[in-house]
């Protein structure tokens, strides 16, 4: 009897060791998938590239024109009055390229070009030259026969003067005693030297007439008997 209880509970320690030490093994792991992984690598791959392109296309610079001096309104740049620079290219942004700068000089500027400004295409035409019947007339005006502040693309009446030149420089006056001799002139160019600013000492001024009119606006201003005043423009 004692030999069958301890046949078992032999047996029964046997199962029970058994049953710990399967207990103890180590489970399956959980099915890996290397091809997941590998198109997460891929993707982080593909926008780290697309990053770097972004990038370097950010970077990439062009020589441009920019403007070094002033250029009234229908002038032409010169050598003198442009430099290359660099900027960041944009497809948006017509630039005048540094390579296109001898096409651009047989441009003229639409409107007055400011110093440092980087020249784009929409700023300049094609120079049509003067209209039929108007040539241009230089003007060498003392202070007090031009208002202050006139400017390129003003219309001025030109008086010759036999007084009172200081009352013919005075907008809607032109001084008693005065002869017109041009209702409307456009003024085309200006030149202010040594930086003197615009009102004070002899200032060229160039305006375009009509051919008739040449003759005594010529003469007057041989004499230094020529003075203008502002007029609103023809086109308002």
């Amino acid at each position: 009897m004692k030999v069958q209880e301890r046949s078992g509970a032999a047996s029964h320690r046997g199962s029970g060791s058994a049953q710990g030490v399967g207990e103890r093994l180590p489970s399956s792991g959980r099915e890996r998938k290397p091809a997941l992984a590998a198109l997460a690598v891929l993707l982080i791959l593909v926008g780290a590239l697309g990053a770097t392109v972004l990038v370097l296309r950010a970077g990439e610079r062009i020589e441009v024109v920019r403007i070094m001096a002033d250029v009234p309104a229908g002038k032409s740049v010169t050598d003198a009055t442009i430099k290359p620079v660099m900027v960041a290219e944009d497809p948006a942004v017509n630039y005048v390229k540094w390579e296109q700068r001898e096409a651009l000089k047989t441009l003229q500027a639409k409107n007055t070009l400011v110093k440092g400004t980087i020249a784009i295409g929409e700023m300049f035409a094609q120079d049509k030259g003067l209209p039929d019947g108007k040539a241009h007339v230089g003007l060498s005006l003392k202070e007090g026969q031009y208002p202050v502040g006139l400017k390129v693309g003003d219309h001025v009446s030109a008086y010759k003067v036999t007084a009172d030149t200081a009352a013919a420089a005075k907008p809607g006056s032109a001084g008693e005693g005065n002869t017109l001799l041009v209702k409307d002139a456009k003024v085309t160019d200006i030149f202010v030297g040594d930086g003197k600013a615009i009102g004070s000492g002899n200032l060229p001024v160039t305006v375009m007439v009509a051919t008739g009119e040449i003759a005594p606006l010529t003469q007057a201003a041989a004499a230094g008997q020529v003075a203008v005043v502002l007029i609103p423009s023809a086109n308002g």
